[in-house]
Parts: structure tokens; sequence; C-alpha cells
């Protein structure tokens, strides 16, 4: 799905429009199917407190228009419950962190001190991408582990010649 036609989506469209659109979808297969979901991974990255609803009613209309997703993939199955919890922590994380607070650079740490596995950090991004990285992570955190979303206040960076 181009962002033309999820513009569209948001915006509104007719029954007879939606029933087209999901004809293409069907015979377009995984490109297709994975197309409409890159389309919600994009909005969710961007997600604001104002657009939660929209975000939530799309999620609905998808799980009743494409039931069973692991047609397209088995990779898929459960893929509109994810998508859910992802919209519920990121409009979380819109609650916790007020619109001021939320400009400059942020990272992302996922660890497991009970483990010898390596810090994962995720440095250098806009609360937007910090945050859609945290809903991405939070679900599937395992035992022990922790994820950190932190804004960066202080940096002293060299680059090595």
């Amino acid at each position: 799905m181009n962002r033309n036609q999820w513009q569209q989506l948001e915006n509104g469209i007719s029954e007879e429009e939606l029933a087209s659109w999901k004809t293409s979808i069907d015979e377009g297969g995984y490109s297709a199917f994975h197309m409409l979901l890159e389309g919600f991974k994009n909005t969710l990255k961007k997600l604001q407190e104002y657009e939660k609803e929209s975000i939530y009613a799309w999620i609905t209309k998808a799980r009743e228009m494409f039931p069973s997703p692991e047609q397209f993939s088995p990779s898929w199955s459960d893929i509109w419950d994810e998508l859910q919890q992802m919209a519920e922590i990121k409009t979380k994380l819109l609650q916790t962190v007020s619109p001021e607070e939320r400009d400059g650079e942020w990272q992302l740490i996922l660890d497991n001190p009970h483990s010898i596995q390596e810090v994962v950090c995720h440095p250098g991004l806009t609360f937007d991408e910090a945050s859609y990285l945290y809903s991405y992570f939070r679900p599937g955190l395992q035992k022990n582990e922790y994820i950190r979303l932190q804004k960066i206040q202080s940096m002293v960076m060299e680059v090595g010649s």
C-alpha cells in the first residue's frame, strides 16, 4: 500500500472502494498484504494522541477484512493482536511523556542483567522512532529482561580515525 492509499483509508472510503481495495490485496498476495502492514507500522511510528482512535478503528476494520492473515504468511497469524498491543503501548508512552518533552535525541536499551548476552542500544532516535521501537520490543520481553526509553540530556561523542 502506498502513502496515497493509506491517506485515502484515513480520510474515509466507501464500502464499494473498501471491497475493491480488499480484492486488490487478496489478489496481490504476500507483497500487497506486506504493504498494508507497512502502512500500519508507519502510522504507528508517527502516531500522536489525537490519532489513536483512528488507528484502533483501522486495526479493527483490517481484522474484519482479513481475519486469517496467516494465509499471506504463517508469521502473521497474530498480527492484529500485535499491532493492537503496539498501539496501546505507544498510546501509554504518549500519555507519559508530554509533547514539550519529546524533542531531542532518544535511545532505547534492552538488557537482561542475568544473562551473558550483550546489551542492545538503539541511539540517535527521535521520540517517535524510539517510542515505536519500545512498543515493538516491549511485548516480547523475556524473564529478567528490561527495556528503557530515555532521553539524552548531555552527550560527548568522538569518532575514531
